[in-house]
């Protein structure tokens, strides 16, 4: 299992889907996850820090799991089957362990909200065939980052369905 922190989105310059890039924390390692608009939505307004006059879907997840003293310990992004991410939420209320069944999208924007870590499995990683960044690519080089995202084909990486 291996930490991931949410790096960026972009949009898949051939079919305009968005992806989110997932990065380890020691910067090795980055997958990218095909996902849908209003996913990607919910995603950005949490990292731009956007405050909207209602809560929005994931943030009434969380306020519920608050309001029933619920913890989201983290969430794991667990199984890749036919080219699909599966995702469980990890939740402990009363002592209890609960892992909830979710899309990678909506896990990665409840955890943004609940702070909360974000992993992938190994076997994930390995099976989604995750890229290892090139020492030359600098975090703070973002003109490298935003051209080597803007080569990211499909096919790189399999066809991944939301």
């Amino acid at each position: 299992m291996l930490e991931m922190k949410v790096e960026g989105l972009t949009l898949d310059p051939i079919t305009n889907m968005p992806i989110i890039i997932l990065k380890d924390l020691n910067g090795k390692k980055a997958l990218p996850i095909w996902v849908g608009v209003f996913e990607a939505n919910a995603i950005a307004l949490e990292m731009e820090q956007v405050t909207t006059p209602r809560p929005m879907t994931h943030d009434l997840i969380k306020n519920i799991l608050e309001g029933l003293n619920a913890k989201i310990d983290h969430i794991m992004v667990n199984d890749l089957k036919e080219n699909t991410f599966y995702a469980i939420i990890c939740i402990t209320l009363n002592g209890n362990m609960f892992n909830i069944d979710s899309r990678p999208s909506d896990a990665i924007a409840i955890a943004l909200r609940a702070k909360a870590p974000i992993y992938v499995s190994k076997k994930v990683i390995d099976e989604a065939k995750s890229i290892d960044i090139n020492d030359t690519i600098k975090e703070d080089d973002s003109e490298q980052w935003k051209k080597w995202l803007e080569n990211l084909k499909p096919d790189d990486f399999g066809k991944y369905e939301m």
